[in-house]
């Protein structure tokens, strides 16, 4: 960590001079870090706040477990899909898994275009389009011919170059220190 030091107190405006608006974004939350996910639950809020219609499609967690995320989302009228089968190491049946992963997409391949949604996350996409269950060039096509109003958020560790290139926002997030490296196991209300 850089020690503080208050010579570095920006005093100049670092804002490029050529803002201009743009209908809409791509957003992917990278990184092997922790909180990818929940920065993307932070734009959902502000999403809300301005009354869009948001959609979040997550492709690894299921609909059995019980979010935080989840629960209120629901409460805000986020219009909600749980649609993973879990970790790949519990599973018993990887073939499943694909076939689950690729319904998801489907789902939000058909979501996306309908345009119905101003946001639409994409939680942890990238670990399916890494390990080829979905097809990385439709997703990315998928992305880029979205309707002009829709924007996307995606979540996951090792996001495809495709996808970073796509994208207008790119956050890596990275794990300074965490929690389970000490033994510590995942905490309601802070990890789920």
């Amino acid at each position: 960590m850089p020690e503080r030091d208050a010579t570095d107190i920006p005093t100049d405006d670092p804002r490029p001079d050529d803002l201009r608006r743009a209908p809409s974004l791509v957003l992917v939350n990278t990184g092997p870090g922790k909180g990818k996910t929940s920065a993307a639950m932070g734009v959902v809020i502000r999403a809300v706040a301005r009354g869009w219609a948001v959609g979040v499609v997550q492709f690894l967690k299921s609909g059995a477990w019980k979010t935080g995320e989840e629960k209120v989302g629901k409460q805000l009228g986020v219009d909600w899909w749980a649609m993973g089968e879990g970790f790949t190491w519990d599973s018993t049946d990887l073939t499943q898994d694909q076939a689950v992963a690729v319904g998801a997409w489907q789902h939000a391949k058909d979501l996306i275009r309908a345009g119905g949604h101003q946001l639409v996350v994409l939680d942890e996409v990238t670990y399916p389009l890494n390990w080829a269950w979905i097809d990385l060039d439709d997703a990315v096509e998928t992305i880029r011919n979205r309707p002009g109003h829709v924007n996307v958020i995606c979540t996951g560790r090792r996001a495809p170059a495709a996808l970073v290139e796509i994208a207008d926002t790119v956050s890596e997030i990275a794990e300074v220190k965490h929690a389970y490296k000490a033994g510590i196991r995942a905490k309601k209300g802070i990890d789920y």
